[in-house]
């Protein structure tokens, strides 16, 4: 008997919980669900992560959450509970699998095409560290990282993925032509890890014409690789194309810890009234049982649910205008009744003996450090981010006359756009800039040199942050102005 923590949610987070845990028990799925403390209720009552210690410790001895949707409340300066899940313990890899499904009618399905995509999603990066700042009363700061460690551990996932999965292509969808480093890092090493898997096409596409190409022509891709909040974004565009959020399941996969979870909303509007649709909970549950290798259970329910959607079973949002809608206890009670049938219009899930491949995580004592092969680093550079309400030649006048003869201005840019030593009198500046300045012949100089530097500076501008400007085995690792 496998053990599983298990959180039903809020909203409709209870209701589709229990039906789902009935078609598994029906199922004779062995499982043990173990009910944990966690969501909005956890907020209000004085819990500052959403959860009780004993449900965190309850999780990480068990190694896998079946979570339900949970809201996070509003207005109280706290993080969202989903994205902190997913980034404490580490599910570095968020799978979302898109397909059609005979009985869920969409623009798609009219016209014939079948869809079958699956988003692999880098989950603990880019934005979503939630690491911002006001440098000025006007300028806000986002910072975003990309790690190399972190976009291997990515990137391996997908192509393990995609070859367990039999399929032949797997593309990288990014923004490098523009976030030239981040987005540069994460194509690098997409293209290092394609090199282990020869038999697997790798390609690439910018995001914004992905997002084109998977409205236009979603039959080109099969496993589609992306940063975080791109992934986020091309993850919901992909639920729309085969019917909404109530048809798309979740896995969040880590070395240690995974949660499987419905990704829609909480939708209080219909709470408690017996009318949610506990599809994407239920697939996402079934994705949770090939992970723990219950691949015969997992089969026979995918299969009775099949069936049941073909039969034309459905609750109210969704399914054939005119015709019943179902409770969803009677939803439930439908495809339990079909336990043990197959799809006639769809291709039956292919039964396999259940191979127990999971073990609850071993306890660890100290946290692991991600690395790659060390580089030899060295500072050329300073970028200084000043608050001024000043002219670009007034602030550059004000450096030149405190910089000592180690050090030369180079360049100075408002919101990424050049404007000295050279720029146009249209480009319209906020009341903070990026100054960079430069060691003479780019020589390798000391944090010492710098913040003496800095102390300097500080005495006549507001400095707001400051930035190495490194090399790397020689390599510049910073990026240019726009204008430059």
């Amino acid at each position: 008997m496998i053990k599983i923590a298990t959180a039903k949610g809020d909203g409709i987070g209870p209701e589709i919980m229990d039906a789902v845990i009935k078609i598994f028990k029906s199922a004779e799925v062995p499982i043990e669900f173990v009910p944990i403390d966690m969501g909005k209720y956890m907020y209000d009552k004085g819990f500052s992560t959403g959860m009780t210690p004993e449900a965190k410790s309850t999780i990480e001895t068990l190694g896998i959450l079946f979570k339900g949707p949970m809201e996070t409340p509003k207005g109280k300066g706290v993080k969202s509970i989903n994205v902190t899940a997913r980034k404490v313990w580490n599910t570095y890899a968020n799978k979302r699998v898109f397909r059609s499904l005979n009985g869920v009618d969409t623009v798609f399905s009219r016209a014939g095409i079948p869809i079958d995509i699956t988003i692999v999603r880098e989950n603990i990066e880019d934005t979503y560290g939630g690491i911002e700042h006001m440098l000025t009363h006007d300028v806000a700061l986002c910072r975003r990282f990309i790690t190399r460690p972190g976009s291997l551990q990515v990137h391996h996932y997908a192509f393990k993925m995609a070859q367990k999965k039999g399929a032949k292509k797997v593309t990288c969808g990014h923004k490098a032509n523009i976030m030239k480093i981040t987005d540069g890092l994460f194509l690098e090493t997409f293209y290092e890890v394609a090199k282990e898997y020869p038999d697997i096409v790798a390609n690439d596409v910018i995001v914004d014409d992905l997002a084109m190409k998977l409205v236009v022509k979603p039959g080109e891709f099969d496993v589609v690789v992306l940063p975080n909040l791109q992934g986020d974004i091309i993850s919901d565009l992909c639920a729309g194309l085969v019917g909404g959020l109530g048809f798309a399941p979740s896995a969040n996969i880590g070395d240690n810890i995974s949660i499987f979870e419905a990704v829609h909303g909480t939708a209080p509007d219909i709470a408690g009234k017996g009318i949610a649709n506990p599809t994407a909970l239920l697939l996402s549950g079934i994705m949770m049982l090939r992970h723990v290798g219950l691949l015969d259970r997992a089969a026979s329910i995918e299969n009775a649910l099949l069936y049941t959607l073909e039969q034309g079973a459905h609750t109210s949002d969704f399914g054939k205008p005119g015709t019943q809608s179902l409770s969803t206890n009677d939803y439930a009670e439908a495809i339990i009744g079909n336990l043990g049938k197959q799809p006639v219009h769809s291709t039956p899930v292919t039964s396999a003996k259940d191979q127990i491949t999971f073990a609850p995580p071993t306890p660890l004592t100290k946290n692991r450090i991600l690395e790659s092969p060390k580089q030899k680093g060295e500072i050329i550079g300073v970028d200084f981010f000043v608050e001024s309400d000043e002219q670009p030649t007034a602030v550059a006048q004000t450096f030149e006359q405190s910089l000592t003869d180690s050090f030369q201005l180079q360049l100075i840019s408002n919101r990424g756009t050049q404007v000295w030593p050279t720029g146009s009198l249209f480009t319209e500046c906020m009341n903070q800039y990026r100054v960079r300045v430069m060691s003479k012949d780019e020589k390798a100089v000391t944090q010492s040199n710098i913040w003496s530097e800095v102390i300097r500076v500080s005495e006549k501008l507001k400095i707001c942050s400051v930035e190495m400007l490194m090399t790397y085995d020689g390599k510049k690792s910073f990026s240019l102005a726009q204008g430059q």
